[in-house]
């Protein structure tokens, strides 16, 4: 991580306090009901402006990518160079022991081989020595009329179970439509779909790939998929934190 500056610091430390106090025994079993969990407030409105202000700023991105050139919807979202904006890399910091700990009782259950380092650098250090060396935490951006199609993010051969989304804009202010979209493929059944509409400064945990389901034989893989609904006013602004690194 890179040096801090002492402004910096009291920011880390800030972000820190806010989710060790989240309730985290409910969020996770959230996250084993049914696959996400919503969080308390972990950004400041002032907090939410500094990181929309930065979208503007190319130097801090390494890759932009036009959503309807892809067909991945419509909108668009960059991924941040390295190296992370101080409050960025406290959150993916912070965020992800807890979350490794959860990630290793999904795989525990699901009797899977994978095993996750209980901090981020030594996680990413993994990632590294699989050719997996660019950030994916990024921005995304959506007008009136943009959406993004359902998917997963996964960008090489480690990926993280979970992952964050924190949400920028307020909705019925900002921006109105654009809620965020998971669906289940549950096993032998039709898949459920789930719409939810955090606040300003919220964030949301879901699953990356699948979530564990109680089966006749214990636990299952419920494929999970994730998008946002189509912005009908406005303008919508996102965090997106991805633990895993890509190729």
């Amino acid at each position: 991580m890179p040096q801090l500056s002492r402004t910096d610091k009291d920011e880390y430390a800030l972000v820190q306090r806010r989710l060790a106090a989240c309730d985290w025994p409910t969020l996770e079993d959230s996250l084993w009901k049914h696959g996400y969990a919503r969080t308390p407030q972990v950004l400041t409105e002032e907090e939410c402006a500094t990181l929309i202000a930065i979208y503007t700023e190319s130097e801090r991105f390494r890759k932009t990518i036009n959503m309807e050139r892809h067909r991945f919807g419509v909108g668009e979202y960059k991924y941040f160079a390295a190296p992370l904006p101080p409050l960025v890399q406290a959150l993916r910091t912070s965020l992800y022991p807890p979350l490794a700990a959860i990630a290793n009782r999904w795989m525990q259950a699901l009797r899977l081989s994978e095993h996750f380092p209980p901090d981020l650098q030594a996680f990413l250090a993994q990632c590294h020595e699989r050719g997996q060396t660019k950030p994916t935490p990024l921005l995304l951006h959506y007008e009136a009329e943009g959406y993004n199609c359902l998917h997963q993010d996964l960008y090489g051969e480690i990926a993280f179970p979970l992952q964050f989304v924190c949400f920028l804009s307020q909705p019925g202010k900002d921006y109105d439509g654009g809620e965020f979209l998971l669906v289940e493929q549950q096993p032998r059944a039709q898949s459920r779909g789930m719409a939810i509409s955090p606040r300003q400064g919220e964030g949301l945990i879901f699953t990356t790939r699948f979530r564990p389901m109680p089966s006749k034989r214990g636990y299952a893989r419920a494929q999970m998929r994730h998008g946002v609904s189509r912005v009908t006013s406005g303008s919508r602004y996102t965090l997106g934190i991805i633990f895993h690194d890509a190729q």
